[in-house]
């Protein structure tokens, strides 16, 4: 290659930072940042996603877990990545109602660049059997007549989970006593027991119960009823207004090209509608979702004034 050639190369990539961008990236392999331990359904998400992404552009996505206080850990690491591109988190809707909960080192909105929604889903309300109580009307009716009269379980404090069942309470003026546990299983496990009366959970970890008889699946906390069981009404049919999603995403570290932000955009919302992804998606309660990055932002800043608003009514704090 000439000297005029070579000057001519370097004159067109600056002029086009874009295209040079979109040729070069990725060059090395692309760290898929879990923010929570392996077996989980973030880590469920990522794992259907990497070899996809792998595939189509030639590096390897390894999926890196790095769980603690509620994702932020692994949440904090991406922020203060580089942001080339080779640095990605898939995260879960406890995003927003941990930015409700703890004091950030850094800015959960303005401070990462987001790519895009993936998947959407209901939380399910479930009870005992030993609670009188056959639908959701007759269930509101029993936690009016009861103030305190009846124990929730959760996955832990500060928990979507949690937090969506106090929004219920909150909206239908009732309260209930909290018992948050380390996950969903000693929970799901105490209610099948009767030590507590009710929860709310993902369809993946109640379902299988429900349909056994083993719990009473009151109703499904989208505004819509669930495909997954459509014979569970949604909340907002005794309460109007009340409408909770759990949902997973992905974004990358402020200041990421926006040529890369929108390469992976069309990528995973391609991926989450491939039949084979969306199927797996859908056995577990989830559905296939779709977002441009703009507005993935906006419904970030959307959940976490939603779920700073219960956290404050509700005076819940974590240790």
């Amino acid at each position: 290659m000439t000297i005029k050639n070579t000057v001519l190369l370097l004159l067109l990539a600056a002029a086009l930072p874009g295209a040079w961008a979109q040729t070069a990236w990725p060059n090395k392999p692309v760290r898929i940042v879990v923010p929570f331990p392996p077996g989980g359904n973030t880590d469920v998400v990522a794992r259907l996603l990497a070899p996809r992404l792998a595939e189509e552009y030639g590096q390897q996505f390894v999926v890196d877990n790095r769980g603690g206080a509620g994702g932020t850990v692994g949440a904090e690491i991406v922020a203060r990545a580089a942001p080339d591109g080779l640095t990605l988190i898939v995260c879960a809707s406890t995003y927003a109602s941990s930015a409700a909960l703890y004091n950030l080192p850094y800015d959960p909105v303005g401070g990462i660049a987001p790519i895009g929604l993936i998947t959407t889903g209901p939380l399910m309300l479930a009870a005992s059997p030993s609670v009188k109580a056959n639908n959701l009307k007759e269930f509101v009716e029993l936690l009016r007549a009861k103030p305190r009269g009846m124990a929730f379980g959760s996955s832990g404090t500060g928990s979507v989970p949690q937090l969506a069942t106090e929004l219920m309470l909150q909206m239908t003026k009732t309260e209930a006593v909290h018992v948050p546990y380390k996950g969903d299983t000693p929970a799901i496990a105490d209610l099948m027991g009767g030590h507590i009366q009710f929860l709310m959970s993902s369809p993946l970890a109640i379902i299988q119960q429900i349909k056994a008889g083993r719990l009473r699946g009151i109703g499904v906390t989208t505004e819509q009823r669930s495909q997954v069981m459509p014979e569970l009404p949604a909340i907002g049919e005794a309460v109007p207004g009340y409408s909770t999603t759990t949902w997973f995403a992905m974004w990358a570290p402020a200041g990421t090209p926006k040529e890369i932000i929108n390469r992976l955009n069309q990528s995973i919302t391609r991926y989450a509608q491939h039949p084979d992804i969306a199927s797996r998606l859908r056995a577990d309660g989830m559905e296939p979702a779709a977002s441009t990055p703009e507005e993935f932002s906006r419904f970030i800043g959307e959940e976490i004034a939603k779920w700073s608003k219960v956290v404050k009514a509700g005076n819940i704090k974590v240790d």
